[in-house]
């Protein structure tokens, strides 16, 4: 009887998959059969994961894909169905963001921001209902949010609005391409420990401490944290999830702490 479970040659394109997040899903799901292109702006990030899962000896490809540019995400997906037949799984993990305060942001700083975020998760989900539609067969379509686009954020005011409209485009898109049997769900991370965020300052160890507090559970989260869900979502197991929000942020400190 088949694992439900299981993700096993399931053809997967991780956007942002050389850092971080995506890093740790391209890892966790190579582990597990998952056939896999990552993508990114920047080949240097892909290399070394590209590298490290096919010693490994899972099966791995890479491509660079500015998702702002419609004609760079379909590309990308052709490239994952020249490599290896068709495509299952989207996850949209690509990112970014600029701290600044709204009236010291630029409108260049604002349109990449939600360049990036909202719009480079439209145009690759466009282009992956596109071909799950050809293929006939449906498809799966992860997006990445944030916890800071479910509360007010000074000083990331682009960056969460973006996101919080990536969190009604799921629903959206589940709506619109569930007749094809297509599921698309949101992943909302809290706040989770990889180099950038380490960057950005939690490699302060009191900072650390006070971000921890903020959880329920005390702590910041792991990446695998993230990738374990990503998973779940992507096999059978999740076949009636469709337009669903999963926060995974540890939950929220009971006042005062």
């Amino acid at each position: 009887m088949k694992d439900p479970f299981s993700i096993e040659d399931k053809v997967t394109i991780i956007t942002g998959g050389g850092t971080g997040i995506g890093a740790s899903i391209a890892h966790e799901f190579a582990s597990r059969g998952a056939r896999l292109l990552i993508a990114s702006r920047k080949l240097s990030h892909l290399e070394p994961v590209r590298d490290e899962i096919r010693k490994a000896g899972g099966k791995c490809e890479m491509a660079q894909c500015d998702v702002r540019d419609p004609a760079a995400c379909e590309a990308t997906i052709a490239t994952a169905v020249r490599h290896f037949g068709r495509l299952d799984v989207l996850i949209n993990n690509h990112g970014g963001s600029i701290a600044a305060r709204s009236l010291d942001l630029s409108p260049n700083g604002w349109g990449a921001v939600v360049g990036i975020n909202l719009n480079g998760t439209f145009f690759a989900s466009k282009a992956a209902a596109r071909q799950f539609i050809k293929q006939n067969t449906g498809g799966v379509i992860i997006n990445m949010s944030t916890y800071l686009a479910l509360r007010a954020s000074p000083m990331a005011a682009s960056y969460a609005a973006a996101k919080s409209a990536v969190i009604n485009l799921t629903k959206s898109h589940a709506s619109e391409w569930g007749g094809f049997g297509i599921r698309v769900n949101c992943i909302v991370p809290g706040p989770i420990e990889t180099e950038a965020a380490a960057a950005r300052g939690w490699g302060n160890p009191d900072l650390r401490a006070k971000v921890g507090r903020t959880r329920a559970l005390g702590r910041l989260g792991r990446v695998g944290e993230i990738a374990y869900p990503c998973i779940f979502l992507a096999s059978d197991a999740a076949s009636y999830i469709s337009g669903a929000m999963l926060v995974i942020d540890g939950g929220t400190a009971p006042r005062g702490e």
